[in-house]
């Protein structure tokens, strides 16, 4: 997988990646042995929990509110004010849930994280477990990714031998206990009420709230729940300060973040960068379309995001941005398909996969997103009517806002954006009587190609 870290010389377009890529989580991907305590200690690693330990927990929670770290898994909340719903003075153990359970289609971001840089993870749950008065954090990751979850386990073996996990911390009196859980494999285990019953030795499923985490989570317990990027954000801004943060990205969306760019492009991998970077410049530096094809249509957050399409090129790739626009940042899965994909073919793989990973706990998702796929699977293969894209808009709507959690919401997004901008593709599969389109280009391997044709 492509890491895009490194300064290089100027990009088609004429656009300067030292000027647009922030490496910080990825700075120090391509050394050797990344993973491991030493290179991380000589990167800085772990300056920002002394400094984090020379503050109040209070103060520390407001240090990081003014930061404006705002949570990196897809909602966007702000971190700090996560933190500062926990309550206080209750008599009651307080938890930090790490949600590692990356599953949303397209994102690649904290997977690579964990892999290469496990640390500046440890390194921001112990500062966060100090602000939230926590003795014990979770990191919740996919059972699936077995060569991360041995990697994770080697840095927390790591972090309490060098005595940055366990009894009185760096002589502060904290004591912190991490365990690493693996996830069975579902995705519905990312959202964070279905991970906690899972945690819990439970079947995965969302419950209803109130109440929220922050005041009965895990074991019924004061429980944050941030995402692995999220956190892993904390020590960089503890060591070189608020402001710095607050010099990258926009005014409601400050900092550096992680772009996942896959799909037809030439260079697909991690981009890191300020939060309103836009996909013109980050196809810029990922070598533009395969084989100078052009963009269609793309997600900015994942599959459950509603789609963009070339128009959409210069929209801010930051939550206010992308939210103006139509759609949500989500996690910065940034999925591009060129004009050889049948958009029909891939809403109907998307809504496969919501089918299946449908937990079954509520009506509208269970039985809406079967009917989605019956509906599509007719369209596709040429034997649909027109009235299927009423009823397609229709159990959509039946589905979306209605369901227990978001993943119904999610199911209902590609659907929804489809039909607003190719819906003339729809209906050219049931005049047509069939697709179109030619599969064997449309999943051709992507070629290197270095002139931006978006």
């Amino acid at each position: 997988m492509t890491v895009s870290t490194e300064h290089g010389p100027e990009a088609g377009g004429g656009t300067s990646p030292e000027k647009l890529l922030t490496p910080v989580l990825s700075a120090f991907w391509d050394r050797p042995e990344s993973w491991t305590l030493d290179t991380y200690r000589e990167h800085e690693g772990y300056e920002g929990l002394r400094k984090a330990l020379a503050m109040a927990p209070d103060e520390l929670i407001a240090y990081v509110k003014d930061s404006g770290l705002r949570g990196r898994g897809g909602a966007g909340f702000p971190t700090g004010m996560k933190w500062q719903f926990i309550p206080q003075g209750d008599g009651k153990p307080h938890y930090l849930v790490v949600n590692a359970d990356e599953s949303e289609p397209g994102t690649c971001k904290d997977i690579p994280l964990l892999f290469a840089n496990p640390h500046s993870l440890i390194e921001g749950i112990v500062i966060a477990c100090y602000a939230i008065r926590s003795r014990h954090a979770f990191i919740y990751l996919r059972g699936e990714v077995v060569p991360v979850l041995r990697r994770v386990h080697e840095a927390v073996r790591e972090a309490y031998d060098a005595g940055f996990l366990g009894r009185n911390i760096l002589g502060s009196g904290l004591d912190v206990e991490v365990t690493v859980h693996a996830g069975a494999g579902a995705y519905i285990c990312g959202e964070e009420t279905a991970l906690l019953d899972s945690l819990e030795g439970r079947r995965g499923q969302p419950r209803l709230r109130p109440p929220f985490p922050a005041v009965a989570g895990l074991y019924a317990c004061p429980t944050v729940v941030n995402n692995v990027e999220s956190i892993a954000s904390v020590p960089a801004i503890l060591h070189r300060g608020k402001e710095w943060f607050r010099s990258m990205g926009s005014e409601k969306s400050p900092g550096f973040t992680l772009y996942s760019l896959s799909g037809h492009v030439a260079r697909p991998g991690q981009y890191e960068g300020p939060l309103g970077i836009t996909l013109r410049q980050l196809l810029d530096m990922g070598g533009g379309m395969r084989q100078g094809r052009r963009l269609k249509f793309w997600t900015p957050g994942g599959s459950s995001t509603p789609m963009f399409t070339h128009e959409h090129l210069d929209v801010p790739l930051d939550y206010e941005g992308v939210a103006a626009a139509g759609s949500m940042l989500g996690t910065k899965a940034l999925q591009c398909f060129d004009e050889t994909t049948c958009v029909v073919r891939a809403v109907t793989r998307w809504t496969e996969f919501y089918a299946h990973e449908s937990c079954g706990k509520c009506t509208p998702c269970r039985e809406g997103t079967y009917w989605l796929v019956q509906l599509l699977h007719d369209i596709e293969a040429g034997k649909g009517v027109m009235e299927d894209l009423g009823k397609l808009n229709d159990i959509a709507d039946n589905v979306n806002g209605k369901s227990f959690c978001a993943l119904g919401d999610g199911a209902a997004a590609p659907i929804f954006s489809s039909l607003e901008y190719f819906r003339d593709e729809y209906e050219q599969h049931i005049t047509g009587r069939g697709c179109p389109f030619d599969p064997a280009k449309s999943t051709a391997w992507a070629v290197p190609n270095l002139e931006v044709d978006a």
